[in-house]
């Protein structure tokens, strides 16, 4: 009875011993066997490990790429002209053991290597001109500054993989002053344009007029051609009548003349009964 009271215990501190003796490192970590704060091994192989319990302790490190975003540095190029370049940096801790002992963890490596990629940038980009930023120059440059920062990223176990620029802007003051001339520039040309157009207007109307004037003078022109042509023609036909029947002419004139003098109309005439006017009315005297 007295040797099971203890078993109990000896099998809890067992499971616990060998709990903490045993870690797993996976395939997107690699791992360092600190005793005491003092590195002992590395282990880069994924799988179950063993470790001193109690004095031993493991520290993680990913082994995947990293990515890293600096914040957006202001470059002066060698034109004096201003830009904000915001870039950012692919990282992979290549020495685990280099890497603990120079930074201790990843805050402090993204800390020390967005200082260094910022100043090896104004350093690099501040030799050449806005005109070269902004071409197909840029990627050069770029390499020259990723071989910069490699040479100094070493020194913490790490290798930088790539370095690109995500945007490369003018600082606000000056895209202000940019879009302030280029509405200028805009506002001008549009004046231009109207000032052309309405001169144009102008032009076309004076030519629409000009035309309609002369074709109106066209028209009453070749009217006045075609009415002569109708009266000539209207009076050859009378005097062709006149000189085959001249009795039938005078009585159909006489119809014409009554027409116009007493149908529909206001005016009042005195003629004496026996005026030729009446004369083939027949002798009735009186006209009612």
């Amino acid at each position: 009875m007295k040797l099971g009271k203890f078993i109990l215990p000896i099998i809890i501190a067992l499971g616990v011993v060998a709990y903490l003796s045993f870690f797993t490192v996976k395939e997107i970590n690699q791992a360092i066997v600190l005793q005491f704060g003092d590195p002992k091994r590395v282990l880069s192989e994924p799988g179950l490990k063993v470790k001193i319990p109690f004095i031993q302790n493991v520290v993680y490190l990913d082994r995947r790429i990293l990515s890293l975003d600096p914040q957006p540095e202001e470059v002066i190029a060698s034109d004096q002209k201003r830009l904000i370049v915001d870039a950012y940096a692919r990282f992979v801790i290549i020495d685990p053991l280099k890497f603990y002992i120079s930074v201790g963890n990843e805050a402090v490596a993204r800390s020390r290597l967005a200082t260094i990629i910022n100043s090896r940038i104004r350093n690099v980009l501040g030799k050449q001109s806005l005109a070269t930023l902004l071409s197909e120059e840029r990627s050069k440059q770029m390499a020259i500054i990723q071989e910069g920062v490699n040479t100094e990223a070493e020194k913490f176990g790490i290798k930088i993989i790539d370095i690109r620029i995500k945007r490369a802007d003018l600082p606000q003051a000056n895209s202000e002053a940019i879009y302030k001339r280029m509405q200028t520039e805009r506002e001008r040309e549009a004046k231009q344009f109207r000032a052309r157009g309405a001169e144009m207007a102008v032009t076309i109307t004076s030519t629409a007029d000009k035309e309609v004037t002369v074709i109106l003078a066209n028209a009453k022109k070749q009217s006045e051609i075609m009415k002569g042509e109708g009266d000539g023609l209207r009076n050859k036909i009378f005097a062709d009548a006149f000189g085959q029947d001249p009795q039938f002419f005078s009585f159909y004139r006489a119809m014409q003349a009554y027409e116009n003098a007493l149908i529909g109309g206001e005016t009042s005439l005195i003629l004496s009964p026996d005026s030729d006017f009446f004369k083939f009315f027949g002798n009735t005297g009186v006209i009612k």
